[in-house]
């Protein structure tokens, strides 16, 4: 019953209280990505949801879109802005993704939505991470994030779908919380987010 009706309806309150309540601080970071990213405080992407559906996300852009002297965009740790980097350290790039929940695209818990590009790669039982809806935060994010393998993110993300549960959703809220407060497995080391999942790593 919470997984296919309550969640839902939990899911879109939060995140319209969230949107509310959140909407000053959503004002400043969108003004200040404004100027920092040359009038495009938002990033939006194509990221695969519910039966692998593809939706689009959004988040708030933290990086700008500079190129090398051949056309190519540069790493991710020279492309990141000063704002973007506080924004990213305390996950407020996050808050616009509270639009997607209302939409119906995501949930605030659930396996975080990854690349197209990544759907071919997985097995037969990563696949089952899209039996839900992706999340805002998920049970992967509250053990380890980034600085974790894809195999450990995965495993984590099927265990959740199979445990699927208002108290496992109730633990990973309030854990997040505590995460971001200490900032912790924002990136894996030597990276400034994630190396990309090649179906092995």
């Amino acid at each position: 019953m919470y997984k296919h009706f309550f969640k839902r309806f939990f899911d879109f309150f939060i995140a319209l209280i969230g949107l509310i309540v959140l909407s000053p601080i959503f004002i400043f970071v969108t003004i200040g990505l404004y100027f920092a990213n040359q009038g495009k405080p938002f990033f939006f992407q194509s990221r695969p949801g519910l039966n692998a559906k593809i939706f689009k996300i959004i988040k708030f852009k933290t990086m700008n879109d500079k190129k090398d002297a051949n056309g190519n965009l540069l790493s991710d740790a020279e492309r990141l802005t000063s704002i973007g980097a506080f924004v990213r350290k305390t996950s407020l790039d996050e808050i616009p993704q509270l639009i997607n929940v209302l939409k119906g695209d995501m949930a605030i818990i659930g396996p975080r939505p990854l690349l197209p590009q990544y759907l071919p790669l997985y097995n037969e039982v990563q696949k089952h991470r899209h039996d839900v809806r992706p999340g805002i935060t998920g049970w992967a994010q509250v053990n380890g994030r980034n600085a974790i393998s894809w195999t450990k993110k995965f495993e984590l993300d099927v265990w959740y779908v199979d445990n699927l549960s208002f108290t496992t959703d109730i633990n990973v809220f309030f854990t997040t919380f505590k995460k971001v407060f200490k900032s912790e497995g924002i990136s894996q080391e030597g990276q400034v987010t994630a190396e990309a999942f090649n179906g092995r790593n």
